[in-house]
């Protein structure tokens, strides 16, 4: 079973401690939520996790093996990964975009197997952009193009998917979209760590949720454990009602 493990982990750049002391785990079957204000260290969390950042202590694995130790190609083979910043360093089809995400297996757009080919056309087929395939992805909206970068994950075929804001700056159709492609997956038996700062559409979703402050963890557990009143006012300094997953901000505390 595929598995992305980090045992007290920790990062800091100059003098700062960004993240201090983090452990998490990540299996299929599971949507894990990360959550907590700008600066809590999630998406330093994340890049240390996956070996693209330096930990000063601590370890992160997957599957038993050292993410650091990991080639790129082996490291995509096991996680997909959504940075929060996505470029495009010039304009394609969509499908030679999300055929980027077979990397993984050495291929290249215009030299796909039929296997790699295959893999692309599932990817598409999943975020529901087959009539937009041969579309370039400057002519795209901002819902269309995060659905692209999704496929492009997709087609690497990993079993888990780590996705940082994957729903910034969408609206709310676009934001459920997305959420609920993710969704689809988790279903599918694949696992899913993704940072949000909607704290209702984490709870609508998330079957865990992990809490950071200032660099640690400081909650891991079912929405119905962890999402309290009094969490929404450690973590964001807000009060808020909280009924079950549902969740209503009133104000600043």
């Amino acid at each position: 079973m595929a598995e992305l493990c980090t045992h007290g982990l920790s990062v800091e750049a100059g003098n700062q401690r960004l993240v201090d002391g983090a452990s998490i785990r990540l299996v299929p079957g599971e949507f894990v939520a990360l959550l907590g204000p700008n600066g809590a260290g999630k998406t330093s969390l994340l890049r240390a996790s996956l070996g693209l950042e330096k930990k000063v202590i601590g370890r992160a694995t997957i599957d038993g093996s050292d993410t650091a130790a990991l080639s790129p190609m082996q490291r995509a083979r096991h996680i997909a990964y959504l940075p929060q910043q996505r470029p495009l360093a010039w304009p394609n089809t969509v499908r030679d975009v999300v055929s980027l995400g077979r990397y993984a297996y050495g291929a290249a757009p215009g030299r796909l197997s039929a296997e790699d080919a295959a893999a692309v056309d599932a990817a598409i087929a999943r975020c529901d952009l087959t009539a937009l395939a041969q579309r370039q992805t400057d002519t795209l909206s901002g819902g269309e193009l995060a659905r692209v970068h999704c496929a492009r994950a997709f087609a690497a075929e990993a079993p888990l998917l780590i996705a940082d804001e994957p729903v910034a700056a969408l609206d709310p159709r676009h934001q459920f979209r997305i959420m609920d492609i993710i969704a689809d997956f988790v279903a599918a038996g694949g696992g899913a760590l993704v940072v949000l700062h909607d704290i209702t559409l984490a709870a609508r979703y998330a079957s865990r949720m992990i809490w950071m402050k200032q660099g640690r963890i400081v909650a891991d557990g079912a929405p119905e454990e962890t999402l309290t009143a009094a969490r929404m006012a450690e973590i964001y300094g807000v009060q808020a009602r909280v009924d079950g997953r549902r969740v209503e901000i009133e104000g600043a505390v």
